[in-house]
């Protein structure tokens, strides 16, 4: 087990997993289809999903790997989200691992999709971010969401029930006042007072409202509900007011893509995910995600109820997977409709290795190129 020099170490050099990544782009890029994203940026958050009959805490440590492995392929940034209480996420405190991140990195954008700022005073938001800032300058961004716990139980450990969500805007506007030092306490947030951490909404319910009116970017998904997410978009367009944050609309689109060598292939790293999401849907909590052999064995076995297999097939359906020919048109249209500036891809599977093929691949088709890549 690696230790935490080594888990915060920039790695370098021939034998680094980013030299690595380098090589093999070089190899592919002649081969690979392309897909016309103009000036479309791709990121990825990251959300530590713990594996079944895998050590709980390792995807806190596959996360660090898959950042140092991201910035080589060229990706723009990489966010780490907050989950409490969740047997299936190990990432619950997204600050402190956005610092390992960004200790282990040299030149991706760091943050977090996000903080949930219901949970949270935003005195102490803006002290965590100012310090990361202050630490690794010009690479931060601060992505905030408006959930506040999974269950009751998990609101009730956090001092917090469901309408808190209610006045995420007025905590968002106390947290960037503390960035520009406008408080009437007296009270200065040290060192985040006069730093420039870019903020984030997640657009979720009336997120798209409050992103507009505060002239903040916004991150909004899930793709695979394309309609709803096209309308949030041109809300949001349509509301937007200019701020000391931003002169124009920024959007950032979100949700699963896997790319593979066969549809086949690409469908079943959608497959735990889709599973665990409908033993959630089900249970009450999310489980560790599952190996795609396991859910198919209990689907062929009818080990699945109705309601189980409802959900699971309904979490299959609306991705962005398939082969690199297939993952690239369908890139094209999903950018042409909505017209973002940016892909947040959010996968998540229990093949590793599976999903650093599916980031290659993306890599290769969207025409990424990572620090020093000719």
């Amino acid at each position: 087990m690696e230790t935490a020099e080594e888990i915060i170490r920039v790695t370098a050099g021939n034998d680094s997993p980013g030299a690595a990544v380098e090589d093999q782009q070089r190899q592919d890029a002649s081969e690979a289809p392309r897909a016309d994203v103009g000036a479309t940026r791709f990121s990825v958050l990251d959300r530590s999903r713990t594996r079944e009959g895998h050590d709980p805490t390792q995807p806190l440590r596959d996360t660090v790997a898959l950042a140092q492995e991201l910035e080589a392929l060229g990706y723009h940034r990489f966010w780490v989200s907050e989950h409490h209480g969740v047997p299936g996420v190990a990432g619950s405190a997204p600050t402190v691992l956005a610092a390992a991140v960004a200790g282990a990195t040299r030149t991706i954008r760091v943050g977090t999709g996000g903080v949930m700022l219901p949970n949270h005073q935003p005195l102490v938001v803006a002290e965590q971010f100012g310090v990361l800032e202050a630490l690794f300058p010009g690479r931060i961004d601060m992505g905030l969401g408006r959930s506040v716990g999974f269950t009751d139980g998990v609101r009730k450990a956090l001092g917090r029930d469901k309408h808190d969500a209610d006045d995420f805007a007025a905590h968002l506007h106390e947290l960037l006042g503390w960035f520009r030092g406008t408080s009437d306490t007296g009270v200065h947030a040290r060192p985040a007072e006069g730093l420039s951490v870019p903020p984030y909404v997640l657009a979720i319910g009336e997120g798209a409202r409050i992103a507009a009116e505060a002239g903040l970017p916004m991150v909004v998904g899930d793709i695979r509900s394309r309609a709803k997410m096209l309308a949030a978009i041109e809300r949001y367009r349509a509301a937007f007011r200019p701020s000391a944050w931003s002169d124009e609309p920024y959007v950032v689109i979100s949700g699963s893509i896997a790319v593979a060598g066969s549809e086949e292939a690409a469908r079943r790293l959608l497959i735990p995910e889709a599973w665990s999401l409908a033993y959630s849907r089900t249970h009450g909590t999310f489980p560790p995600l599952p190996s795609a052999e396991s859910v198919e064995e209990r689907a062929a076995t009818g080990a699945m109820t109705d309601k189980e297999r409802g959900f699971y097939e309904s979490g299959l359906r609306g991705h962005l997977h398939g082969t690199e020919d297939r993952v690239a048109a369908e890139l094209e249209t999903l950018i042409k409709e909505s017209g973002a500036q940016e892909v947040l891809v959010t996968t998540s599977t229990y093949d590793r290795e599976g999903l650093s093929d599916s980031f290659r691949r993306l890599a290769r088709i969207t025409g990424l190129r990572g620090p020093g890549a000719p």
